[in-house]
């Protein structure tokens, strides 16, 4: 009889403008189990690798999920993020941490994490505008938050932190409603699922949408080593530093 292999105990990193998180896949997500320490404008990776090897000197695991605030192209930072410092596109992750890595954008892994069959798309209310599609267990991520929406403004410049500021609470609330009625229609999606941590800060929700939760990233990352299609789509997709066959 054939045995299913062990599950990969998986270490999730979410990195994020105002923290960076980590959790292991055999933990519950949960505020008490979760370890971070503060990120910046100009947090570096190898400053953010400090900060994890840090934080998990005492945790053993297999592998890394790490959440990527920013484009990613075949396992990899494709573009500097815009709420970071430099340095995140040519960085060796695998070599700095010493184990397997597999790179996803931020808010792709959160959906990840929050899926639940069909057409979904999610949105994350933080920082910026974080964006993702599933269509049929097919993960999408996109840059919804740079596209122009109103005043020669992006989207991301009225429902993330930075419209907040300037419009308020009450106004900030009606440019969410209005930024996320518009993405779903044009999208056709079957139903639209919020994150982020200015999330609490609606009083109600859009129509069509629900609410996710922060820790979705946390069980997106572990999901990406150890569910299908999740695995076996990013199979080919990390490891900068590891070792190529020469014949191939």
């Amino acid at each position: 009889m054939k045995t299913q292999p062990r599950a990969r105990r998986v270490l999730t990193v979410d990195i994020g403008g105002s923290h960076v998180k980590v959790l292991l896949s055999d933990m519950k997500p949960a505020r008490g189990n979760e370890r971070r320490v503060d990120s910046n404008p100009t947090l570096t990776p190898a400053q953010m690798i400090k900060g994890v090897r840090d934080m998990t000197k005492d945790w053993e695991f297999d592998a890394v999920a790490m959440g990527y605030p920013g484009v990613v192209a075949h396992g990899q930072p494709s573009v500097e993020p815009h709420n970071l410092g430099k340095g995140w596109v040519k960085f060796d992750y695998v070599k700095a941490l010493g184990k397997p890595v597999r790179i996803i954008n931020d808010a792709a892994m959160q959906a990840i994490g929050s899926y639940e069959g069909g057409r979904m798309l999610f949105l994350g209310l933080g920082t910026g505008l974080g964006s993702a599609m599933i269509l049929n267990g097919v993960i999408a991520p996109m840059e919804l938050g740079h596209l122009p929406y109103c005043k020669d403004r992006t989207f991301e410049e009225f429902v993330g932190i930075a419209g907040l500021t300037r419009l308020g609470k009450k106004q900030w609330r009606v440019a969410v409603f209005d930024v996320v009625e518009r993405l779903r229609v044009a999208l056709e999606v079957e139903y639209v699922v919020l994150g982020g941590g200015n999330l609490a800060k609606l009083k109600e929700l859009p129509p069509g949408t629900r609410a996710g939760d922060n820790s979705n990233a946390f069980k997106g990352g572990f999901r990406l080593w150890n569910e299908e299609p999740w695995a076996s789509d990013l199979e080919h997709a990390t490891a900068p530093s590891q070792p190529r066959n020469k014949s191939s």
